[in-house]
């Protein structure tokens, strides 16, 4: 007889082709999945919803607003959405950008290379937060924008007042830059109220050194 326990489980990811997948020793195995508007957006929702993603900006939208922010989003050759797996189980939003493309352009020189980087992290389960977890997921992460996407240098804009992000951005390596203000973006299809932010970067070099 199966023990349930230890029987695998099938995952409604499992036939989605991921853009990264890795296996990291003593964590799982973590799949990038282009983002699905309509299919993702319970449980998207669901996570920008919570007060601890205020900084997310999202947390007054509905399921169907969130759907079609991501919508639009879809039908962008800059600006790309990621579900991130781990063992079958949805544990993060990644978003990736060309800052040429994006506000963040405004407020500082961008290089050849560089990406933009915004990850939100599922909230922790029934037992808590986990040692190393993040920085587990993290790797990943950034070894598909980095080496996976041939980038030089990642560039992050926290919201300034989320310290918890910004400490765990410089405890993976990334050096803080100037504290900038983000201008107000007010377009037919996307609006980003002015945004107080903590720019910070992550150079493939210093990820991934030879």
């Amino acid at each position: 007889m199966t023990d349930p326990h230890t029987a695998p489980r099938t995952s409604a990811y499992a036939s989605r082709t991921p853009v990264h997948e890795q296996e990291l020793d003593g964590f799982g195995t973590v799949r990038i999945l282009p983002l699905d508007a309509a299919a993702d957006a319970d449980v998207i929702h669901r996570w920008v919803s919570e007060e601890r993603a205020a900084f997310w900006g999202m947390t007054g939208l509905t399921r169907d607003q969130v759907a079609g922010v991501y919508a639009h989003m879809d039908t962008l050759d800059t600006h790309h959405a990621f579900l991130v797996v781990k063992d079958g189980e949805p544990v993060a939003l990644l978003q990736t950008y060309d800052p040429e493309a994006d506000r963040v352009s405004e407020c500082y020189d961008v290089e050849p290379g560089d990406i933009g980087v915004h990850l939100l992290l599922a909230p922790a389960g029934p037992e808590g937060a986990r040692p190393g977890w993040t920085a587990a997921l993290a790797s990943a992460v950034m070894a598909y924008v980095l080496v996976g996407l041939d980038r030089r240098r990642i560039v992050v804009d926290p919201d300034v007042g989320n310290d918890k992000a910004i400490a765990r951005f410089v405890k993976q390596g990334f050096t803080a830059g100037p504290a900038v203000v983000l201008p107000e973006v007010d377009l037919p299809d996307v609006y980003l109220p002015e945004k107080k932010a903590q720019l910070a970067f992550l150079r493939r070099e210093v990820a991934f050194p030879a």
